[in-house]
């Protein structure tokens, strides 16, 4: 599939003025800047995310290197493709490998590095990496197969998402409560504490496990009328 001729579906609630601030930033680049540079910010970025939220097992005021991390990482990962349209520079085959593969290394990071934190839990980090993984596995499927690159699940998008973490990164530093906040369970005879973040990352997990559950079976849907079982001839 041509990605020139991929359908962006990006319906979410900032992606007007997003393209626009984009499109700006693009046509100020130094010309020495190019799209493979802004890529692997990107990665930094994400590296320097996971490095924010392990260092404030140190100190919680750590976070805002996180939170600064989540600015790199938008600068870099939102602006590559941008650029390269602003400069009509596409390389939709190269592009589209290039991006892609890197967003997961980009996940792993951040997840990760916040599961090796004492904010949530590794194995509560690692059940929400594996549903983004697969969440974009199907949307990198369906860019194939449908043509449309889907971006944006009830109008919220990776910006939207990053924005909501610096948000908690915030009141986690501000707000004593919700970092002091602990309950203990009894799950198989073994104790667990259990903190505010959990929550949140439970919350993260239900939310992931229903898109990717009503998005599988809407696709199974769309592509059973696509390509039906072929008449029998006995």
């Amino acid at each position: 599939m041509d990605e020139t001729k991929t359908v962006r579906i990006q319906t979410s609630v900032l992606n007007a003025a997003e393209k626009k601030a984009l499109v700006w930033l693009a046509e100020r680049q130094p010309r020495w800047v190019n799209s493979d540079m802004l890529t692997f910010m990107g990665t930094l970025g994400a590296i320097v995310i996971g490095a924010g939220y392990m260092l404030s097992d140190l100190n919680i005021k750590y976070l805002w290197i996180a939170s600064l991390g989540f600015v790199i990482n938008w600068y870099g990962d939102s602006l590559d493709g941008t650029l390269a349209r602003v400069r009509k520079q596409q390389r939709p085959i190269y592009g589209f490998y290039v991006d892609h593969t890197m967003d997961v290394v980009n996940e792993i990071f951040m997840f990760l590095g916040i599961g090796l934190s004492q904010l949530v839990h590794f194995d509560l980090a690692v059940l929400c990496l594996l549903l983004y993984i697969m969440i974009t596995l199907n949307v990198t499927t369906n860019t194939h197969l449908k043509g449309e690159f889907k971006l944006t699940y009830f109008s919220l998008g990776p910006t939207e998402f990053r924005l909501l973490m610096i948000v908690a990164n915030t009141l986690l530093i501000y707000v004593k409560p919700i970092t002091a906040y602990s309950r203990e369970f009894v799950l198989r005879g073994s104790t667990i504490t259990v903190g505010m973040l959990d929550y949140l990352a439970l919350a993260v997990l239900v939310l992931l496990s229903v898109i990717y559950v009503v998005t599988i079976i809407k696709d199974i849907r769309y592509y059973s009328k696509k390509d039906p079982l072929p008449e029998r001839h006995d």
